[in-house]
């Protein structure tokens, strides 16, 4: 089985692979207001109460991201914004944010993480400042960063060992708080690796569900673009080898390998800790809702169906 898929997208595959279809059950999938606005009804791509993820980007206005959570709630989603702590300056800011999502849209998740920045803007560098706060204690949902690869921004010398403490302090934070957590994670493109990487979790004590982030159909040029920008490691050198291949690239990457071979793992391993699939619609958010539908069944029938 080759790693990455690279066929032309078909409309419908000739049946539904119901082992893919139970995994793509209550899929989330992440936007950004830029992003949600080309969209012109989320009702026909998107199925009801879908967790849509909001991306902040720095230099993202708060105006911006709230007025996008208030319209995905009143269609009837699911919001979760993310709080990337570098770029709050301070207690107040976070206050203010959390006010007004929660007056303005009634959200009450939230994706904590430390953000896309070297440096942080004020008084916050991690999530965990971000939960010492309290601020987010009537919050029904907190989910935060899981990274399959490692992440060389948190772990210079390539180990694990900050990621492991940090999980182990949300893991303590996550018995003692109401609210439900789950590890939402960068995306990558194997899935023995991740399988390895879930498992090595589960064995240190880190029982947090793992929602594992999945690039959505896109071009090959455009996956490397972001697995650059992301840090993405191993998968990295794989879309780098495949770029090699002219053919390869012009032809548009699905994640449908990927994506049933966990599916096979889940069925064959029932209390594995991947619990749900976390879209990055890298080539478009109604491309991935499209091929959602083509290969998810009843887990990707849109609202508005």
């Amino acid at each position: 089985m080759s790693l990455l898929s690279f066929r032309k997208p078909k409309e419908t595959p000739e049946t539904v692979n119901p082992q893919l279809e139970a995994f793509l059950q209550d899929y989330s999938i992440e936007v950004m207001p830029r992003t949600a606005e080309k969209v012109e009804d989320f009702r026909t791509l998107l199925p009801e109460g879908t967790r849509v993820y909001i991306a902040h980007i720095e230099g993202t206005p708060i105006t911006d991201m709230v007025a996008t959570a208030k319209r995905l709630a009143s269609g009837g989603y699911t919001v979760m914004p993310h709080f990337p702590a570098r770029i709050i300056k301070d207690r107040a800011t976070l206050a203010e944010w959390i006010a007004r999502y929660q007056g303005e849209a009634g959200v009450n998740q939230a994706l904590l993480l430390a953000g896309g920045v070297a440096e942080p803007h004020g008084d916050f560098e991690s999530s965990m400042d971000l939960m010492e706060t309290g601020l987010f204690s009537d919050f029904e949902r907190l989910h935060v960063a899981g990274h399959p690869e490692g992440n060389r921004d948190i772990d210079k010398d390539g180990s694990d060992a900050n990621i492991m403490a940090a999980l182990r302090w949300k893991q303590r934070f996550s018995e003692t708080t109401d609210a439900k957590m789950a590890l939402a994670t960068q995306f990558a493109f194997e899935a023995k690796p991740i399988i390895a990487w879930a498992n090595a979790l589960k064995d240190a004590g880190i029982t947090i569900p793992i929602h594992i982030g999945v690039a959505g159909p896109a071009k090959l040029q455009t996956l490397i673009k972001f697995a650059i920008a992301c840090g993405v490691g191993p998968s990295l050198k794989v879309l780098q080898k495949r770029a090699m291949d002219v053919t390869k690239l012009l032809l548009p990457y699905e994640p449908t390998e990927v994506l049933t071979d966990l599916a096979e793992h889940k069925a064959a391993t029932p209390d594995f800790n991947i619990t749900n699939v976390h879209f990055f619609p890298l080539g478009g958010i109604k491309t991935n809702a499209n091929w959602a539908m083509a290969h998810g069944g009843g887990s990707a029938v849109p609202a508005a169906q």
